[in-house]
């Protein structure tokens, strides 16, 4: 890791107070000096209170928006505060922090580095709807973004300091919105893409929602997000300048 690069690892949580003072001490213990921000996404327990007490810096939505409002609140946070690179680390403790450098050293070459679950590192697997509703998607965006991708709905990936610009001012709210959609508006914008191998852990706390209804769901909003992702307009690529300080607003 460059010590000069100034990293924020974004942390988008849910009524997450079990497992968050687990996760901020790894990230802490095994990516030292790197700042960690807690997006409490209109959390109904002490999200906020626990994450500050571990030493995180918190933003709060007064209701919840999902991750794709918690991510736009979280890239806001890193370009008014001149952050280099954001890191987008799920709360549940499914993100294994030792991975991260692996995608910083991916953005020497691009804008947006991915962690896949299915490159040819660990067992994470998936059937049924939502297996071929994840390869759909990996063959499609693998065309647009003209490179191999495998797991396009990671939730674990990098980004440097002219995608966090783009995503303070651009960022979608809907359903896989933060993943397919986000994706596709950085590569239409002309922002490039590139995965890297990661193994997934079990989830420490919350329930994994998991049926052949829900599968069949997914399949068809998938589709639709993807549709939608191709033929909405996208704004234009923003220069990058020097964010306002905090005190100057």
């Amino acid at each position: 890791m460059n010590p000069e690069q100034r990293v924020l690892i974004i942390l988008p949580a849910w009524n997450e107070s079990e497992g968050l003072p687990m996760v901020l001490k790894e990230i802490q213990t095994k990516l030292p000096g790197v700042d960690a921000l807690v997006v409490d996404d209109g959390s109904l327990d002490d999200t906020a209170r626990v994450a500050a007490a571990a030493g995180a810096s918190v933003v709060r939505l007064p209701y919840n928006l999902g991750v794709g409002g918690a991510m736009r609140l979280g890239y806001r946070y890193a370009y008014e505060h001149d952050y280099d690179i954001a890191v987008q680390v799920d709360a549940d403790g499914q993100h294994d922090p030792s991975y991260v450098p692996d995608l910083l050293k991916a953005l020497e070459t691009c804008d947006l580095a991915i962690g896949a679950r299915f490159a040819g590192a660990g067992e994470y697997s998936v059937r049924g709807p939502r297996k071929w509703a994840m390869r759909l998607l990996s063959l499609v965006l693998s065309r647009v973004a003209r490179t191999r991708l495998t797991d396009t709905t990671s939730g674990f990936r990098a980004c440097n300091k002219h995608l966090i610009a783009f995503f303070a001012h651009w960022y979608p709210v809907e359903y896989l919105g933060d993943t397919v959609e986000s994706m596709v508006g950085a590569v239409r914008c002309g922002f490039t893409v590139r995965q890297v191998p990661v193994a997934m852990r079990e989830r420490t706390t919350g329930t994994p929602s998991a049926s052949p209804v829900k599968a069949m769901v997914y399949l068809g909003r998938a589709g639709f997000v993807l549709l939608l992702a191709m033929i909405r307009r996208m704004p234009d690529r923003p220069a990058l300048h020097p964010a306002p300080s905090p005190a100057a607003r």
